[in-house]
């Protein structure tokens, strides 16, 4: 439905509404990391409040008989609802501004915008690795039942290259055989971009050729930590309510307020299928 209608009293025409939403879905995408590897599950609509989450163990194998009469069922473990918090930030255009634009006739200047849709992606990613207590939801990085392996020192060349692959062993080892990603805090992705040892290659393309669902950076990883995720939608998806939109919300001393918002909650259905690497000194 055009913006227009649904937001009478805003000051944009649907050009402009176009331009807005442009702005805030192109910012948001180059800040997002989460969704460079975890599957989408939805939109739902923008009511949803919960969604339904079927935990599973470690994957096991399916039956083999002559005629196939006995039934292999893979059954959850539990059943739990997940909340689904809505996710915003606020911003201004000033009625100045946007009178100057109409009357030289030139876009009008959305940074404001973008700036609300960086900062809302970044509290997605926040969400998804490291969970929410207000809402008791767990992260990738801290979600009960992952396995996990404490890495060694990565300012010695190898070392790095060495973890990864014992992280990804790990996970092969309890049936999870990718494809992976690999996500780390930006200091430990900083100290893979060097010569591998004995190799005109630098450690993280190495890395790479294990890791062919990517390999990542993301600032809502703290500390020195990373983690090696088998992904696909039966390991863990984001479920969407309501993707990246924006309102218009209120006019205030002539000057107009506007929200960029989602909804949306991580499901990891195995934990198992997630591997953190730890820092030896925590």
């Amino acid at each position: 439905m055009d913006k227009t209608t649904i937001y009478a009293d805003s000051p944009l025409n649907s050009s402009e509404w176009n331009a807005l939403d442009e702005t805030v879905f192109g910012h948001a995408k180059k800040q997002l990391i989460g969704r460079r590897f975890i599957d989408i599950y939805g939109p739902l609509g923008e009511g949803v409040q919960s969604v339904p989450t079927d935990i599973y163990e470690a994957p096991g194998r399916g039956g083999m008989s002559f005629h196939g009469s006995e039934t292999e069922l893979s059954t959850p473990k539990r059943r739990v609802n997940l909340t689904v918090p809505l996710l915003y930030k606020d911003f201004i255009l000033f009625w100045r501004d946007i009178q100057q634009a109409k009357t030289l006739d030139s876009p009008i200047d959305f940074s404001a915008s973008a700036n609300a849709a960086q900062q809302c992606a970044l509290l997605e990613d926040d969400l998804i690795f490291n969970g929410s207590e207000e809402f008791k939801l767990k992260g990738i990085m801290n979600v009960k039942g992952r396995l996990s392996h404490i890495r060694s020192d990565w300012m010695k060349s190898g070392n790095a290259f060495t973890d990864v692959v014992e992280a990804r062993n790990k996970l092969l080892k309890m049936g999870h055989t990718g494809p992976f990603a690999l996500v780390l805090s930006p200091e430990l992705y900083a100290l893979i971009h060097r010569v591998h040892q004995d190799t005109h290659v630098l450690e993280i393309e190495h890395i790479r050729e294990l890791m062919p669902a990517g390999v990542f950076q993301s600032p809502m990883i703290q500390g020195n930590r990373g983690v090696v995720v088998d992904t696909g939608q039966q390991n863990l998806d984001l479920a969407i309510a309501s993707d990246f939109d924006t309102s218009f919300i209120d006019e205030d001393n002539m000057n107009y307020i506007f929200r960029v918002y989602e909804s949306i909650v991580l499901r990891i259905k195995r934990p198992t299928a997630i591997c953190t690497l730890e820092d030896p000194d925590e």
